[in-house]
């Protein structure tokens, strides 16, 4: 039982520090993040197994995790609050060629990752090219052009 209560608990830990840390942090990984989630994974691992390396105890802790994602998105389906406290929503950070400076400081974002999204996704230049960029719940950022006659 006491695995379960490991189980349960790490799973929750994360997914409010994950939430914390932000959408941002799980779009594209940098070399840091890759490392920084290579020693959560490790720390976790500890944490869940304590001194039981048995092999039962690693499956329990596995059906457990796996019981408690299915069980979130379960509850993701019944319920649109539920959804949107675990995946957000979508964020508008350019509208018509504004940068929305409050949405992107609070999403750590600053107009070079914009630009990036718009340069790789539309081929813009510049961002009064953009009439909305956007952060989707996935961390991405999706860019939509200017209508070229000028709306």
């Amino acid at each position: 039982m006491d695995s379960v209560l490991r189980a349960l608990a790490m799973y929750l830990a994360l997914m409010v520090l994950f939430k914390i840390a932000g959408r941002r942090s799980l779009a594209e990984l940098t070399t840091f993040d890759f490392v920084l989630l290579m020693i959560i994974g490790e720390a976790t691992q500890q944490a869940l197994l304590g001194d039981d390396f048995s092999l039962t105890n690693a499956f329990l802790v596995i059906i457990t995790l796996i019981a408690v994602d299915v069980g979130f998105s379960l509850l993701k389906q019944r319920s649109s609050w539920v959804s949107r406290l675990i995946d957000g929503e979508p964020t508008i950070i350019v509208e018509n060629g504004k940068l929305l400076h409050r949405r992107l400081r609070h999403a750590r974002l600053v107009e070079a990752d914009v630009m990036e999204a718009a340069r790789s996704s539309q081929g813009i230049e510049t961002i009064d090219q953009i009439k909305f960029a956007i952060i989707e719940r996935n961390g991405k950022i999706s860019v939509i052009r200017q209508d070229p006659e000028g709306g």
